[in-house]
């Protein structure tokens, strides 16, 4: 028997895969509990018209994180923290002092996107690493001067 899953399924295959199961375990678990349909005409018909729509949706994403990347350019932010004589900071600097500080800057960026390359203990300047897209990342420059 012959399905299309509707979601992940560990160890048989991904959503909008079409997968061949023996007909009890199709026809008795995987379709009642919602994870797969029947792999009919229509039905391949229409997870394929999904597919398409999905990539189209995908691609859209893709060049708003490119265009979204290409305005922010090389911008560098400038976060004050208390430091110690030699430099050395107090505390540390977070995720979300450089989201807030972008939106400062007027780039609505949520700070799950801000990765640091390096462990900020210091005062001075940084890369920081904006995941934009998963197949887009933007750096940016990070300066950390005493308050």
């Amino acid at each position: 028997m012959e399905v299309i899953l509707k979601e992940d399924i560990k160890g048989l295959g991904y959503k909008n895969d079409i997968v061949s199961v023996k007909g009890g375990y199709g026809r008795n678990f995987l379709i009642p509990q919602g994870m797969a349909i029947v792999a009919s005409t229509s039905n391949r018909k229409m997870i394929a018209e999904n597919i398409r729509q999905a990539a189209h949706k995908a691609e859209k994403l893709k060049k708003d994180a490119e265009d979204l990347g290409a305005k922010i350019g090389d911008l560098t932010i400038e976060i004050g923290a208390k430091a110690g004589e030699k430099g050395k900071i107090f505390g540390t600097i977070t995720a979300l002092q450089v989201a807030d500080m972008l939106k400062e800057k007027g780039f609505d960026i949520d700070r799950k996107l801000v990765t640091f390359k390096s462990k900020i203990s210091e005062l001075g300047e940084y890369q920081v690493q904006l995941d934009l897209h998963k197949e887009v990342q933007h750096d940016i420059n990070l300066k950390v001067v005493a308050e």
